[in-house]
């Protein structure tokens, strides 16, 4: 019941007659839509042939060319929601690499790191056992001087 209290009315002009028009769309929107038909029809009343036809036939024409309209504009929606959709995944895509590459690098850095202690450690010790090996040779030498 609310929706029948939403609803609005417009007077709205197509092709020289008064309409009113009763829906839940604005009153700016109804005038649109009356004013895209106005445009339509001015558009085939330049044509010779158009002119010439029975009503009933230009109304026909008309709405053909009309439903092409929607049928290529739901086309073209289409393909712009399935290359939305497509970038979508290729994003969601990149992300998860991302984070993939990401991990791994904190892994390899983790090791890096690792591997840089290790090497400080045997630095180390490679330096105390060459001090541990002049203090023998020199010891060994004052043996020997003996």
């Amino acid at each position: 019941m609310a929706k029948y209290a939403d609803k609005k009315e417009a007077e709205v002009t197509i092709a020289g007659k008064v309409y009113k028009l009763t829906g839940y769309d604005s009153e700016e929107y109804l005038q649109r839509v009356a004013a895209y038909i106005n445009s339509k029809l001015s558009e085939y009343q330049k044509s010779d042939t158009f002119k010439r036809l029975p009503v009933e036939t230009k109304n026909v024409l008309m709405l053909l060319n009309m439903a092409d309209e929607i049928f290529k504009a739901r086309e073209q929606l289409d393909q712009v929601t399935a290359d939305l959709e497509k970038r979508d995944k290729e994003a969601y895509d990149l992300k998860h690499n991302l984070v993939v590459q990401m991990t791994k690098m904190e892994a390899l850095e983790k090791t890096f790191k690792e591997l840089q202690d290790e090497n400080n450690k045997n630095q180390r010790k490679v330096i105390e056992l060459e001090a541990e090996l002049r203090g023998r040779d020199y010891h060994n030498n004052q043996y020997r001087k003996r």
